[in-house]
């Protein structure tokens, strides 16, 4: 099984800040360029999951990521409590809904993997029930990779004990941050443990097509260079090309 608390939270010792920062902005620019390229041709889209603990940095991960989209092309679902609307449908529902077009970047901050993640630290539903949204999960993203051209990038944002008790005094302290607050912070951090084993487990499951990128997030620097690095990567092996010229 997949023991998070073997994995660092903190970024190798070889990669120094002032490097990262250059290579990441060289990153962005090709990003830039080939999302150019995916929203002309059409043919493909990118879905990419951003998963966390709470304070992990999932808003800032999509603000950095955002700077460099054209705004046309891509656009983001922040996924809260479901409504009772959404409650009254199949967990993935309203998830449906949500998923790129062709020629489209989509950033989901947090997913369907909320409705994993939850019942495992509340014991809401059984194993039985969690491992066939599992599964139920892994035929919808085969789904959209083989009938709509999609990558699916899958990130979990791994940040320790000790880096989200600061941040979350920091939001208490600064007067700009306060408004990210909510006592329900404070829950998720006594039960730190609790949503690591969940997420262990759901990294342990066998994906068939988009398995899940730990990405150290103690450092804000080194999770915004590593996000950017493996997008370009990503999206360099999809052969996006311009469409013909019309004419």
């Amino acid at each position: 099984m997949v023991d998070l608390k073997r994995i660092s939270t903190d970024p190798p010792g070889d990669i120094k800040k002032e490097k990262a920062e250059e290579e990441r902005l060289e990153h962005l620019d090709r990003i830039a360029e080939l999302q150019t390229r995916l929203f002309a041709s059409k043919e493909k889209a990118i879905l990419i999951i951003l998963q966390g603990m709470d304070t992990s940095g999932k808003d800032g991960t999509v603000k950095n990521l955002f700077t460099v989209l054209n705004p046309l092309g891509c656009t983001c679902a922040a996924w809260k409590v479901p409504t009772e609307e959404e409650q009254s449908h199949d967990f993935l529902w309203r998830i449906y809904k949500a998923v790129p077009a062709k020629g489209m970047i989509q950033v989901f901050n947090r997913s369907h993997y909320e409705d994993i993640v939850v019942p495992l630290v509340k014991k809401s539903i059984g194993e039985k029930r969690i491992r066939n949204r599992l599964d139920t999960i892994s035929v919808f993203e085969r789904l959209l990779s083989e009938e709509n051209n999609t990558l699916v990038l899958k990130f979990f944002l791994h940040i320790s004990k000790e880096e989200q008790s600061t941040r979350i005094e920091k939001r208490l302290e600064d007067p700009r941050k306060k408004w990210k607050f909510d006592p329900s912070d404070l829950i998720a951090h006594s039960l730190y443990e609790e949503h690591l084993n969940a997420y262990s487990e759901i990294l342990d499951y066998s994906f068939e097509v988009s398995p899940w990128r730990v990405v150290p997030a103690d450092k804000k620097w080194y999770r915004d260079f590593l996000i950017a690095k493996i997008l370009r990567e990503e999206m360099e092996k999809m052969d996006l090309k311009y469409p013909p010229f019309p004419g």
